[in-house]
């Protein structure tokens, strides 16, 4: 879970009351990362919670382990449910971002975890393409990596990915195993 240590040793976790801090303590600099209309804030609230509540809960399943190898198939399957909620979500309002647009603070707690995924579901997990399913979120992350933000973004949790690769990592912690056990579902 990631936390926000604020000037003072106030401690904030979970990536939206990180991202409602940010938005309100610089709220006079920069884009506002806030839609203009009640119906884009609420979607963008709705993609941040569907990500913080489900998607961050089961993303440990890409990476982590070792763990029972039935509870890594479930964090899949989750994970892929959870994109097509927001693939669904993506769909509300018009434009490349997830509520419109303009960047949000959607975007920003979605973004490195899509990273994540983009990367380790068709690597490591056999799915022909993170977004095989979902051509709205395919738009956005094309155009979240068109954000020069963004792409420093990218590049640092790519980078930090291919360094886990390089070092083992997925073979270490089972995932590489778990995934040739064909009793269990791991593309979608």
């Amino acid at each position: 879970m990631p936390t926000f240590v604020v000037a003072g040793g106030l401690k904030l976790p979970e990536s939206e009351v990180i991202a409602q801090y940010l938005c309100d303590k610089y709220a006079t600099s920069g884009p506002s990362l806030t839609p203009d209309t009640a119906e884009a804030r609420a979607c963008c609230n709705l993609a941040t919670r569907v990500h913080d509540v489900y998607i961050a809960a089961a993303q440990g399943a890409m990476y982590r382990g070792p763990m029972d190898r039935g509870a890594r198939a479930n964090g899949i399957a989750e994970i892929a449910k959870q994109i097509a909620v927001l693939e669904e979500i993506a769909t509300r309002t018009p434009g490349p971002f997830i509520a419109g647009t303009e960047k949000s603070t959607a975007d920003a707690a979605l973004f490195p975890t899509f990273i994540f995924i983009e990367f380790l579901l068709p690597k490591y997990f056999g799915w022909r393409d993170a977004f095989a399913k979902a051509p709205n979120l395919k738009t956005w992350y094309a155009a979240m990596l068109a954000d020069a933000d963004a792409k420093a973004t990218y590049d640092e949790v790519r980078g930090g990915l291919e360094a886990w690769e390089s070092a083992g990592r997925f073979q270490k912690v089972g995932i590489v195993d778990d995934v040739a056990d064909g009793s269990y579902t791991w593309a979608y």
